[in-house]
Protein backbone atom coordinates (compact mmCIF):
# COMPACT_ATOMS: atom_id res chain seq x y z
CA UNK A 1 0.00 0.00 0.00
CA UNK A 2 1.35 3.56 -0.37
CA UNK A 3 2.17 5.43 2.61
CA UNK A 4 -0.39 7.86 3.49
CA UNK A 5 1.84 10.83 4.62
CA UNK A 6 4.23 12.52 2.17
CA UNK A 7 7.67 13.48 3.68
CA UNK A 8 9.11 16.60 2.82
CA UNK A 9 11.50 16.98 0.55
CA UNK A 10 14.43 17.77 2.32
CA UNK A 11 17.21 15.06 0.89
CA UNK A 12 19.14 18.02 -0.70
CA UNK A 13 21.38 20.69 1.05
CA UNK A 14 19.41 24.05 1.86
CA UNK A 15 19.51 26.19 -0.84
CA UNK A 16 20.89 25.81 -4.71
CA UNK A 17 24.27 24.19 -4.53
CA UNK A 18 27.02 22.71 -6.92
CA UNK A 19 29.01 19.84 -6.41
CA UNK A 20 32.67 17.42 -7.60
CA UNK A 21 32.02 14.07 -8.60
CA UNK A 22 35.41 12.02 -7.49
CA UNK A 23 35.75 9.16 -6.09
CA UNK A 24 38.34 8.44 -3.26
CA UNK A 25 40.78 6.51 -5.63
CA UNK A 26 41.16 9.47 -7.86
CA UNK A 27 42.28 11.77 -5.20
CA UNK A 28 46.29 13.24 -5.81
CA UNK A 29 49.43 11.64 -3.53
CA UNK A 30 51.97 9.92 -3.44
CA UNK A 31 51.17 6.95 -2.34
CA UNK A 32 49.82 4.96 -5.82
CA UNK A 33 45.74 5.62 -5.14
CA UNK A 34 43.53 8.53 -3.21
CA UNK A 35 43.43 8.39 0.19
CA UNK A 36 41.63 9.87 3.21
CA UNK A 37 43.69 11.18 4.74
CA UNK A 38 45.65 14.53 4.43
CA UNK A 39 45.52 14.30 0.50
CA UNK A 40 41.49 14.41 1.10
CA UNK A 41 41.21 17.53 3.61
CA UNK A 42 43.15 19.19 1.00
CA UNK A 43 40.68 18.78 -1.60
CA UNK A 44 37.95 20.06 0.55
CA UNK A 45 40.25 23.14 0.87
CA UNK A 46 40.38 23.44 -2.71
CA UNK A 47 36.68 22.79 -2.72
CA UNK A 48 35.83 25.51 -0.71
CA UNK A 49 38.20 27.53 -2.62
CA UNK A 50 35.89 26.41 -6.17
CA UNK A 51 32.70 27.03 -4.16
CA UNK A 52 31.63 23.93 -4.68
CA UNK A 53 29.34 22.66 -1.70
CA UNK A 54 28.56 18.61 -2.09
CA UNK A 55 31.45 16.32 -2.74
CA UNK A 56 30.39 13.12 -4.62
CA UNK A 57 32.51 9.92 -4.61
CA UNK A 58 31.43 6.40 -5.32
CA UNK A 59 30.71 3.01 -3.24
CA UNK A 60 33.85 3.03 -0.51
CA UNK A 61 33.68 -0.70 -0.26
CA UNK A 62 36.97 -3.33 -0.22
CA UNK A 63 36.64 -4.34 -4.14
CA UNK A 64 37.79 -7.82 -5.79
CA UNK A 65 38.26 -8.96 -9.65
CA UNK A 66 37.63 -5.89 -12.00
CA UNK A 67 38.37 -3.07 -8.94
CA UNK A 68 34.54 -2.22 -9.52
CA UNK A 69 33.34 -0.03 -6.33
CA UNK A 70 30.43 -1.11 -7.72
CA UNK A 71 31.30 -5.11 -6.91
CA UNK A 72 32.40 -4.74 -3.42
CA UNK A 73 33.02 -7.67 -1.03
CA UNK A 74 31.35 -6.22 1.66
CA UNK A 75 28.30 -3.71 1.69
CA UNK A 76 29.76 -2.39 5.29
CA UNK A 77 33.33 -2.79 4.76
CA UNK A 78 35.91 0.34 4.15
CA UNK A 79 38.45 -0.27 0.90
CA UNK A 80 41.55 -0.84 2.98
CA UNK A 81 43.27 0.70 0.36
CA UNK A 82 42.27 4.40 1.24
CA UNK A 83 43.67 4.28 4.34
CA UNK A 84 46.03 7.13 4.75
CA UNK A 85 49.66 6.01 5.17
CA UNK A 86 50.41 9.33 5.86
CA UNK A 87 48.37 9.19 8.92
CA UNK A 88 49.84 5.77 9.77
CA UNK A 89 53.30 7.67 9.79
CA UNK A 90 52.43 10.00 11.85
CA UNK A 91 50.69 7.79 14.71
CA UNK A 92 54.06 5.66 14.45
CA UNK A 93 52.62 2.98 13.11
CA UNK A 94 54.66 2.99 9.92
CA UNK A 95 58.38 4.43 9.38
CA UNK A 96 59.10 6.46 6.61
CA UNK A 97 61.60 3.95 4.79
CA UNK A 98 59.03 1.06 4.55
CA UNK A 99 56.93 3.30 2.56
CA UNK A 100 59.72 4.01 -0.30
CA UNK A 101 57.93 1.31 -2.45
CA UNK A 102 54.79 2.99 -2.86
CA UNK A 103 56.54 6.39 -3.68
CA UNK A 104 57.39 4.25 -6.78
CA UNK A 105 53.94 3.61 -8.54
CA UNK A 106 52.37 6.27 -10.81
CA UNK A 107 50.89 9.04 -9.55
CA UNK A 108 48.08 9.57 -12.48
CA UNK A 109 46.67 6.08 -12.02
CA UNK A 110 45.86 3.51 -10.52
CA UNK A 111 47.79 0.24 -10.68
CA UNK A 112 45.57 -1.62 -8.38
CA UNK A 113 48.21 -4.88 -9.67
CA UNK A 114 51.26 -3.23 -8.11
CA UNK A 115 49.63 -1.47 -5.40
CA UNK A 116 47.43 -3.87 -3.44
CA UNK A 117 49.85 -6.48 -2.28
CA UNK A 118 52.55 -3.49 -1.06
CA UNK A 119 49.71 -1.84 0.62
CA UNK A 120 48.26 -4.92 1.83
CA UNK A 121 51.45 -5.79 3.61
CA UNK A 122 51.77 -2.59 5.31
CA UNK A 123 48.60 -2.61 6.84
CA UNK A 124 48.62 -5.90 8.21
CA UNK A 125 51.87 -4.30 9.58
CA UNK A 126 50.44 -1.50 10.85
CA UNK A 127 47.62 -3.47 12.95
CA UNK A 128 50.36 -5.41 14.52
CA UNK A 129 51.67 -2.30 16.26
CA UNK A 130 48.35 -0.89 17.10
CA UNK A 131 47.44 -4.12 18.67
CA UNK A 132 51.27 -4.21 20.68
CA UNK A 133 51.82 -0.78 21.63
CA UNK A 134 48.12 1.37 20.77
CA UNK A 135 47.39 3.45 23.83
CA UNK A 136 44.66 2.72 26.30
CA UNK A 137 42.73 5.52 24.76
CA UNK A 138 43.22 4.07 21.32
CA UNK A 139 42.44 0.75 22.60
CA UNK A 140 38.97 1.92 24.17
CA UNK A 141 37.97 3.04 21.16
CA UNK A 142 38.77 0.26 19.17
CA UNK A 143 36.80 -1.92 21.77
CA UNK A 144 33.74 0.45 20.67
CA UNK A 145 34.38 0.19 17.58
CA UNK A 146 34.20 -4.24 18.05
CA UNK A 147 31.35 -3.59 20.31
CA UNK A 148 29.17 -1.40 17.69
CA UNK A 149 30.05 -3.82 14.47
CA UNK A 150 31.79 -7.38 15.06
CA UNK A 151 28.65 -9.12 15.68
CA UNK A 152 26.38 -7.64 12.87
CA UNK A 153 28.68 -7.56 10.32
CA UNK A 154 32.75 -7.00 11.01
CA UNK A 155 33.80 -10.89 12.46
CA UNK A 156 32.06 -12.25 9.48
CA UNK A 157 33.77 -9.66 6.99
CA UNK A 158 36.74 -10.83 8.73
CA UNK A 159 36.54 -14.71 8.62
CA UNK A 160 35.31 -14.36 4.57
CA UNK A 161 38.29 -12.24 3.83
CA UNK A 162 40.72 -14.99 5.71
CA UNK A 163 39.41 -17.84 3.90
CA UNK A 164 38.99 -16.42 0.39
CA UNK A 165 42.44 -15.55 0.76
CA UNK A 166 42.85 -19.44 1.43
CA UNK A 167 40.88 -20.72 -1.37
CA UNK A 168 43.40 -18.64 -3.83
CA UNK A 169 40.69 -15.71 -3.85
CA UNK A 170 37.75 -17.88 -5.44
CA UNK A 171 34.69 -17.36 -5.41
CA UNK A 172 32.87 -18.35 -2.06
CA UNK A 173 30.46 -20.98 -3.79
CA UNK A 174 33.90 -22.88 -4.73
CA UNK A 175 35.67 -23.01 -1.11
CA UNK A 176 35.24 -26.32 0.39
CA UNK A 177 31.71 -27.56 1.12
CA UNK A 178 32.45 -27.17 4.72
CA UNK A 179 32.72 -23.48 4.20
CA UNK A 180 30.57 -22.91 1.34
CA UNK A 181 27.64 -23.88 4.10
CA UNK A 182 28.65 -22.67 6.91
CA UNK A 183 29.17 -25.54 8.98
CA UNK A 184 29.86 -24.40 12.74
CA UNK A 185 32.58 -27.02 13.50
CA UNK A 186 34.64 -26.12 10.60
CA UNK A 187 33.75 -22.37 11.35
CA UNK A 188 35.10 -22.83 14.91
CA UNK A 189 38.42 -24.42 14.08
CA UNK A 190 39.28 -21.78 11.93
CA UNK A 191 38.41 -18.88 13.89
CA UNK A 192 40.97 -20.36 16.57
CA UNK A 193 43.58 -21.16 14.08
CA UNK A 194 43.49 -17.77 12.46
CA UNK A 195 42.70 -16.01 15.39
CA UNK A 196 46.00 -13.20 14.76
CA UNK A 197 44.60 -12.71 10.84
CA UNK A 198 40.74 -11.86 12.20
CA UNK A 199 42.37 -9.62 14.79
CA UNK A 200 44.43 -7.20 11.66
CA UNK A 201 41.53 -7.49 9.60
CA UNK A 202 39.33 -5.92 12.54
CA UNK A 203 42.01 -3.72 13.34
CA UNK A 204 42.40 -2.42 9.44
CA UNK A 205 38.80 -1.77 9.55
CA UNK A 206 38.93 0.05 12.62
CA UNK A 207 41.58 2.57 11.13
CA UNK A 208 39.54 3.14 7.88
CA UNK A 209 36.57 4.08 9.75
CA UNK A 210 38.64 6.40 12.43
CA UNK A 211 40.19 8.28 9.47
CA UNK A 212 37.04 8.52 7.93
CA UNK A 213 35.32 10.34 10.86
CA UNK A 214 37.85 12.54 11.05
CA UNK A 215 37.64 13.21 6.98
CA UNK A 216 33.73 13.95 7.59
CA UNK A 217 34.29 16.19 10.69
CA UNK A 218 36.35 18.26 8.55
CA UNK A 219 34.27 18.22 5.52
CA UNK A 220 31.51 19.39 7.81
CA UNK A 221 33.44 22.00 9.56
CA UNK A 222 33.93 23.28 6.33
CA UNK A 223 30.61 23.34 5.08
CA UNK A 224 31.11 20.46 3.02
CA UNK A 225 28.19 17.79 2.09
CA UNK A 226 29.45 14.38 1.49
CA UNK A 227 27.30 12.50 -1.03
CA UNK A 228 27.82 8.61 -1.30
CA UNK A 229 26.71 5.99 -3.34
CA UNK A 230 25.18 2.44 -2.81
CA UNK A 231 24.53 -0.22 -5.43
CA UNK A 232 21.45 -1.71 -5.37
CA UNK A 233 22.61 -4.87 -5.79
CA UNK A 234 25.49 -6.98 -3.47
CA UNK A 235 27.94 -8.72 -5.65
CA UNK A 236 27.40 -13.18 -4.93
CA UNK A 237 31.05 -13.00 -3.64
CA UNK A 238 30.70 -10.80 -1.09
CA UNK A 239 30.60 -11.70 2.94
CA UNK A 240 27.02 -10.14 2.72
CA UNK A 241 26.01 -12.91 0.92
CA UNK A 242 28.20 -15.70 2.32
CA UNK A 243 26.85 -14.87 5.65
CA UNK A 244 23.28 -14.10 5.41
CA UNK A 245 22.20 -16.22 2.56
CA UNK A 246 18.77 -15.89 3.75
CA UNK A 247 18.63 -12.17 1.74
CA UNK A 248 19.27 -13.19 -1.45
CA UNK A 249 17.40 -16.09 -4.25
CA UNK A 250 20.76 -18.58 -3.95
CA UNK A 251 20.48 -22.47 -3.44
CA UNK A 252 22.72 -23.99 0.10
CA UNK A 253 25.75 -24.27 -2.75
CA UNK A 254 25.73 -20.54 -3.21
CA UNK A 255 24.40 -20.35 -6.70
CA UNK A 256 21.71 -18.72 -8.07
CA UNK A 257 19.13 -19.85 -10.80
CA UNK A 258 18.57 -15.97 -11.92
CA UNK A 259 20.90 -12.85 -11.73
CA UNK A 260 20.55 -8.67 -12.24
CA UNK A 261 21.22 -6.84 -15.09
CA UNK A 262 19.53 -4.15 -17.41
CA UNK A 263 18.50 -4.94 -20.78
CA UNK A 264 19.23 -3.16 -24.19
CA UNK A 265 20.11 0.66 -23.63
CA UNK A 266 21.69 3.63 -24.20
CA UNK A 267 25.35 2.34 -23.09
CA UNK A 268 25.02 -1.56 -24.23
CA UNK A 269 23.46 -2.97 -27.54
CA UNK A 270 23.48 -6.71 -25.36
CA UNK A 271 21.93 -4.52 -21.94
CA UNK A 272 24.24 -5.32 -19.12
CA UNK A 273 24.97 -8.81 -17.43
CA UNK A 274 25.96 -7.65 -14.05
CA UNK A 275 25.90 -11.17 -12.51
CA UNK A 276 24.58 -10.16 -9.06
CA UNK A 277 22.20 -12.34 -7.07
CA UNK A 278 18.84 -11.33 -6.97
CA UNK A 279 16.75 -10.45 -3.37
CA UNK A 280 14.95 -12.85 -1.51
CA UNK A 281 12.32 -9.95 -1.29
CA UNK A 282 9.30 -12.40 0.70
CA UNK A 283 12.59 -12.72 3.54
CA UNK A 284 13.23 -8.84 3.67
CA UNK A 285 9.83 -7.98 4.38
CA UNK A 286 9.29 -10.76 7.05
CA UNK A 287 11.86 -9.10 9.01
CA UNK A 288 11.06 -5.46 8.63
CA UNK A 289 13.31 -4.82 6.05
CA UNK A 290 16.02 -4.80 8.59
CA UNK A 291 19.15 -5.37 6.51
CA UNK A 292 17.64 -2.55 4.66
CA UNK A 293 17.68 -0.27 7.56
CA UNK A 294 20.98 -1.15 8.94
CA UNK A 295 22.79 -0.55 5.67
CA UNK A 296 20.83 3.21 5.36
CA UNK A 297 22.16 3.58 9.00
CA UNK A 298 25.56 2.08 8.09
CA UNK A 299 25.85 4.32 4.63
CA UNK A 300 24.45 7.59 6.20
CA UNK A 301 27.81 7.06 9.05
CA UNK A 302 29.91 7.74 5.83
CA UNK A 303 27.93 10.24 3.89
CA UNK A 304 25.22 13.23 4.45
CA UNK A 305 23.40 12.56 0.81
CA UNK A 306 23.54 8.20 -0.72
CA UNK A 307 22.60 7.80 -4.12
CA UNK A 308 21.31 4.50 -4.81
CA UNK A 309 22.29 2.73 -7.74
CA UNK A 310 19.41 1.34 -9.90
CA UNK A 311 16.51 3.31 -8.16
CA UNK A 312 13.90 1.38 -10.75
CA UNK A 313 14.97 -2.18 -9.45
CA UNK A 314 12.69 -1.35 -6.07
CA UNK A 315 9.93 -0.98 -8.78
CA UNK A 316 10.50 -4.16 -11.01
CA UNK A 317 13.99 -5.12 -11.61
CA UNK A 318 15.24 -7.15 -14.78
CA UNK A 319 15.58 -11.55 -14.10
CA UNK A 320 17.93 -12.90 -16.39
CA UNK A 321 18.88 -16.66 -16.24
CA UNK A 322 22.04 -17.18 -14.56
CA UNK A 323 23.62 -18.97 -17.58
CA UNK A 324 22.74 -16.32 -20.37
CA UNK A 325 26.15 -14.98 -22.02
CA UNK A 326 24.24 -11.41 -22.55
CA UNK A 327 21.63 -9.39 -20.65
CA UNK A 328 19.29 -9.46 -24.04
CA UNK A 329 16.74 -12.36 -22.75
CA UNK A 330 14.97 -11.31 -19.03
CA UNK A 331 11.83 -10.59 -17.35
CA UNK A 332 10.88 -8.10 -15.21
CA UNK A 333 10.05 -8.72 -11.79
CA UNK A 334 8.00 -6.75 -9.01
CA UNK A 335 10.33 -5.17 -6.13
CA UNK A 336 9.21 -4.24 -2.64
CA UNK A 337 7.57 -0.55 -3.81
CA UNK A 338 6.53 1.55 -1.05
CA UNK A 339 6.99 -1.34 1.65
CA UNK A 340 10.75 -0.87 1.93
CA UNK A 341 10.85 3.18 2.01
CA UNK A 342 8.50 3.26 4.89
CA UNK A 343 9.97 0.54 6.88
CA UNK A 344 13.38 2.72 6.53
CA UNK A 345 11.48 6.19 7.40
CA UNK A 346 10.08 4.83 10.66
CA UNK A 347 13.18 2.99 12.03
CA UNK A 348 15.74 6.23 10.42
CA UNK A 349 13.80 9.26 9.60
CA UNK A 350 13.97 11.50 6.80
CA UNK A 351 15.15 9.48 3.93
CA UNK A 352 18.64 10.58 2.81
CA UNK A 353 18.19 9.06 -0.77
CA UNK A 354 19.03 10.23 -3.95
CA UNK A 355 17.85 7.77 -6.97
CA UNK A 356 19.89 6.75 -9.89
CA UNK A 357 16.84 6.46 -12.27
CA UNK A 358 18.41 6.04 -15.41
CA UNK A 359 17.86 4.26 -18.26
CA UNK A 360 14.49 2.37 -18.72
CA UNK A 361 11.59 3.94 -16.12
CA UNK A 362 8.39 3.48 -16.08
CA UNK A 363 5.20 5.88 -14.27
CA UNK A 364 5.26 3.50 -11.95
CA UNK A 365 9.61 4.38 -10.95
CA UNK A 366 8.73 8.15 -11.44
CA UNK A 367 5.58 7.26 -8.90
CA UNK A 368 7.26 5.59 -6.61
CA UNK A 369 9.70 8.25 -6.56
CA UNK A 370 7.74 11.08 -6.02
CA UNK A 371 5.23 9.59 -3.41
CA UNK A 372 8.72 9.64 -1.29
CA UNK A 373 9.83 12.53 -2.31
CA UNK A 374 13.37 11.41 -3.44
CA UNK A 375 15.30 13.01 -5.67
CA UNK A 376 16.07 12.05 -9.32
CA UNK A 377 19.19 12.29 -11.38
CA UNK A 378 19.04 14.17 -14.98
CA UNK A 379 22.27 13.73 -16.92
CA UNK A 380 22.54 16.23 -19.38
CA UNK A 381 24.67 13.99 -21.85
CA UNK A 382 21.78 12.33 -22.12
CA UNK A 383 18.81 15.04 -22.11
CA UNK A 384 20.31 17.47 -24.59
CA UNK A 385 20.01 15.09 -27.39
CA UNK A 386 16.50 14.65 -26.58
CA UNK A 387 14.08 15.86 -29.19
CA UNK A 388 12.35 19.18 -27.54
CA UNK A 389 14.61 19.44 -24.47
CA UNK A 390 15.09 22.56 -22.72
CA UNK A 391 16.78 23.36 -19.56
CA UNK A 392 13.81 24.71 -17.54
CA UNK A 393 12.59 20.57 -18.48
CA UNK A 394 14.98 19.69 -15.16
CA UNK A 395 13.28 20.04 -12.23
CA UNK A 396 13.55 21.30 -8.61
CA UNK A 397 14.20 18.30 -6.99
CA UNK A 398 16.63 16.69 -8.87
CA UNK A 399 20.42 16.37 -9.00
CA UNK A 400 21.48 17.71 -12.27
CA UNK A 401 24.99 16.15 -13.87
CA UNK A 402 26.75 16.85 -17.19
CA UNK A 403 27.70 13.44 -16.94
CA UNK A 404 28.33 10.32 -14.65
CA UNK A 405 31.34 8.12 -13.82
CA UNK A 406 30.02 6.04 -16.42
CA UNK A 407 30.44 8.57 -19.43
CA UNK A 408 33.09 9.64 -21.50
CA UNK A 409 33.86 13.00 -20.19
CA UNK A 410 31.97 15.89 -21.76
CA UNK A 411 35.48 16.76 -24.12
CA UNK A 412 35.73 13.42 -25.24
CA UNK A 413 31.47 12.76 -25.84
CA UNK A 414 31.53 16.10 -28.14
CA UNK A 415 34.43 15.34 -30.32
CA UNK A 416 33.84 11.76 -30.30
CA UNK A 417 36.71 9.15 -29.13
CA UNK A 418 38.31 5.94 -30.74
CA UNK A 419 36.10 3.35 -29.04
CA UNK A 420 32.75 5.01 -29.55
CA UNK A 421 30.03 3.31 -30.62
CA UNK A 422 28.32 6.16 -32.11
CA UNK A 423 28.37 6.54 -35.42
CA UNK A 424 29.81 9.68 -37.23
CA UNK A 425 26.52 11.54 -37.84
CA UNK A 426 25.17 10.51 -34.60
CA UNK A 427 28.49 12.23 -33.21
CA UNK A 428 27.51 15.59 -35.56
CA UNK A 429 24.13 15.32 -34.17
CA UNK A 430 25.18 15.34 -30.95
CA UNK A 431 27.51 18.10 -31.36
CA UNK A 432 24.87 20.39 -32.82
CA UNK A 433 22.14 19.72 -29.73
CA UNK A 434 24.75 20.79 -27.53
CA UNK A 435 25.33 23.73 -28.81
CA UNK A 436 21.96 24.73 -29.31
CA UNK A 437 21.16 24.11 -25.49
CA UNK A 438 24.05 25.82 -24.42
CA UNK A 439 24.95 28.40 -27.09
CA UNK A 440 28.59 27.31 -26.61
CA UNK A 441 31.26 26.34 -29.22
CA UNK A 442 33.78 23.78 -29.61
CA UNK A 443 36.28 24.56 -27.60
CA UNK A 444 34.98 25.75 -24.74
CA UNK A 445 32.36 23.27 -24.46
CA UNK A 446 33.03 21.42 -20.91
CA UNK A 447 32.43 25.08 -19.21
CA UNK A 448 29.36 25.47 -21.46
CA UNK A 449 28.15 22.57 -20.08
CA UNK A 450 28.49 22.58 -16.59
CA UNK A 451 27.23 26.20 -17.12
CA UNK A 452 24.03 24.91 -18.58
CA UNK A 453 24.03 22.12 -15.73
CA UNK A 454 24.51 24.99 -12.83
CA UNK A 455 20.94 27.55 -14.70
CA UNK A 456 18.72 24.74 -14.35
CA UNK A 457 16.23 24.60 -11.06
CA UNK A 458 18.01 21.46 -9.88
CA UNK A 459 19.00 22.35 -6.03
CA UNK A 460 22.33 20.52 -6.88
CA UNK A 461 24.14 20.87 -9.98
CA UNK A 462 27.11 18.49 -10.18
CA UNK A 463 30.26 18.02 -12.89
CA UNK A 464 33.37 15.22 -12.75
CA UNK A 465 36.51 16.32 -11.98
CA UNK A 466 37.13 16.08 -15.20
CA UNK A 467 34.93 17.98 -16.68
CA UNK A 468 36.11 21.16 -14.25
CA UNK A 469 39.35 20.56 -15.83
CA UNK A 470 38.32 20.19 -19.69
CA UNK A 471 39.93 16.84 -19.61
CA UNK A 472 39.34 14.19 -22.83
CA UNK A 473 38.81 10.68 -23.27
CA UNK A 474 41.91 9.72 -21.69
CA UNK A 475 40.03 10.78 -18.39
CA UNK A 476 37.50 8.56 -18.85
CA UNK A 477 36.46 6.87 -15.21
CA UNK A 478 34.84 3.37 -16.46
CA UNK A 479 33.68 2.45 -19.95
CA UNK A 480 30.09 0.10 -18.64
CA UNK A 481 30.35 -3.65 -20.41
CA UNK A 482 34.17 -3.61 -20.55
CA UNK A 483 36.26 -6.01 -18.26
CA UNK A 484 39.23 -4.16 -17.32
CA UNK A 485 40.92 -0.51 -17.42
CA UNK A 486 38.62 1.32 -15.50
CA UNK A 487 38.18 2.94 -12.11
CA UNK A 488 42.14 4.05 -12.86
CA UNK A 489 42.34 7.81 -13.30
CA UNK A 490 43.82 9.98 -10.78
CA UNK A 491 43.77 13.73 -10.76
CA UNK A 492 47.25 15.10 -9.80
CA UNK A 493 48.04 18.11 -7.41
CA UNK A 494 49.49 20.56 -10.37
CA UNK A 495 45.89 20.32 -11.99
CA UNK A 496 44.51 21.67 -9.63
CA UNK A 497 45.93 25.34 -10.19
CA UNK A 498 44.51 28.42 -8.25
CA UNK A 499 43.25 29.29 -12.42
CA UNK A 500 41.31 26.44 -12.57
CA UNK A 501 39.47 27.45 -8.96
CA UNK A 502 38.80 31.12 -9.78
CA UNK A 503 37.56 29.96 -13.29
CA UNK A 504 35.34 27.15 -11.33
CA UNK A 505 34.41 29.46 -8.62
CA UNK A 506 33.31 31.90 -11.21
CA UNK A 507 31.08 29.93 -12.65
CA UNK A 508 29.42 28.65 -9.07
CA UNK A 509 29.17 32.20 -7.74
CA UNK A 510 27.38 33.44 -11.44
CA UNK A 511 24.80 30.69 -11.18
CA UNK A 512 23.69 31.70 -7.47
CA UNK A 513 25.20 28.24 -6.27
CA UNK A 514 28.21 29.43 -3.82
CA UNK A 515 28.46 28.41 -0.50
CA UNK A 516 27.07 30.17 2.42
CA UNK A 517 30.39 31.13 3.68
CA UNK A 518 32.08 32.12 0.42
CA UNK A 519 34.16 29.16 0.01
CA UNK A 520 36.72 31.05 3.22
CA UNK A 521 38.47 27.59 5.32
CA UNK A 522 37.01 27.68 8.39
CA UNK A 523 39.24 27.08 11.43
Amino acid sequence: MPMTNTPEPHTLPAGRRAGVCLHISSLPGPYGIGEIGAGARAFIDTMCDMQLGVWQFLPTGPTAYGDSPYQPLSTFAGNEMFISIGELLETGLLGHNEVEDLKTLPRNSVDYGALIPIKRRLLETAAERFRSKASDAAKDQYAAFLEAHDATWLHDYAVFRILKTRHDERPWPEWQPAFVRRERKALHELETDAAEQIATIKVIQFLFYQQWKRLRDYAHENGITLFGDMPICIALDSSDAWANREIVRIDEDGYPANVAGVPPDYFSEDGQLWGNPLYNWDNHAANGYQWWVDRLRASSELADIVRIDHFRAFESYWSVPADSETARIGAWEPGPGDAIFDAMRNALGQLPIVAEDLGVITPAVEELRDRHQIPGMRVLQFDVCDDGFELSDVGENSVCYTGTHDNDTTVGWFHGSPDDNRSKDEIDRTRKAVVDVTHGEAGTIHADLIRAAFSTDARLAIAPMQDYLGLGSEARLNTPGTPGGNWRWRVLDAQLTPEVCDNVASMVIASGRGLPHNGTKQQ
